[in-house]
């Protein structure tokens, strides 16, 4: 993971996706870029359909937007002494390359260039972080998305939790996640009964782990009253898991169909980050 993308705009928790971002690339010695990223125009309403007048953001829009949102990333890396890319090899440092702001679309292409985005969790409140990004990021690049919480966490990828049930994207999740999982210190394999697909069991995951010199265990818990969503974060926050490993998925192949179960819940309501591929 020596490259990382942080589409940036101004929302309550960017600077928790920004020091989310940060605490994965200084393990890994990363290059973390950041990018203007602002609505559509297909997402703006009219606001006059007889003077054509509407939301859509003008020139100079796009530049304040990107001017506001370069401050937030630059000033973030300056207070955290981190440092300028320089040409040759990734390591530990920061970049802000592409001038201008671009829509939701660009994360999914310009994110194929990158070994991880990040983003933060999308919520109903107009401060929150908005969920088409996400969808973007997810659906269309091809790479692994880590959702940053609320709150930043003081650690990621100690105590990781894989979230199994089965899937081929959650199979492709794993993947993705390799270099998280090689790094952590425990890594707890959780199937939920009653959420699973036809699969490999959560212990025969877990073997393939260990045969990857990971750490891992699996375990099997009953949902009882709980979603299974519920039953993963439950587990996750009584068991001090700081990374949760998670498939995304939908209920059919179009993109714009309302996220299925679990994943719906987990992006309601998780307080830890949560690594994610599709």
């Amino acid at each position: 993971m020596k490259t990382i993308l942080i589409p940036t705009e101004d929302h309550a928790t960017m600077s928790a996706v920004l020091e989310t971002a940060r605490l994965v690339a200084q393990r890994f010695g990363s290059y973390m870029e950041g990018f203007a990223v602002h609505p559509a125009a297909s997402g703006f309403v009219a606001v006059d359909p007889v003077s054509s007048l509407t939301i859509a953001s003008t020139q100079a829009g796009d530049e304040e937007i990107e001017r506001h949102a370069q401050v937030l990333f630059e000033s973030f890396m300056r207070d955290h002494a981190v440092p300028h890319a320089q040409p040759g090899a990734a390591v530990y440092s920061h970049g802000w390359i592409r001038a201008g702001a671009y829509d939701d679309a660009f994360i999914g292409s310009y994110g194929r260039l990158f070994d991880l985005i990040v983003l933060g969790r999308p919520g109903p409140a107009p401060q929150d972080p908005r969920m088409p990004p996400l969808e973007a990021a997810l659906f269309e690049s091809g790479r692994p998305v880590l959702i940053a919480p609320a709150v930043a966490p003081q650690v990621i990828g100690a105590n990781v939790l894989v979230a199994w049930n089965g899937s081929t994207e959650q199979t492709r999740t794993i993947a993705s996640a390799m270099p998280l999982l090689r790094e952590a210190g425990k890594v707890t394999v959780l199937s939920v009964e009653g959420g699973m697909t036809p699969g490999p069991t959560g212990e025969e995951v877990a073997q393939y782990l260990r045969m990857n010199s990971i750490p891992a265990a699996a375990v099997t818990v009953a949902p009882g009253k709980r979603t299974t969503g519920e039953a993963i974060l439950d587990h996750a926050r009584t068991h001090g898991c700081d990374l949760l490993v998670k498939g995304a998925y939908t209920q059919s192949r179009l993109r714009q169909m309302v996220f299925g179960g679990a994943t719906r819940h987990i992006l309601a309501s998780a307080t830890l980050p949560v690594l994610m591929a599709h």
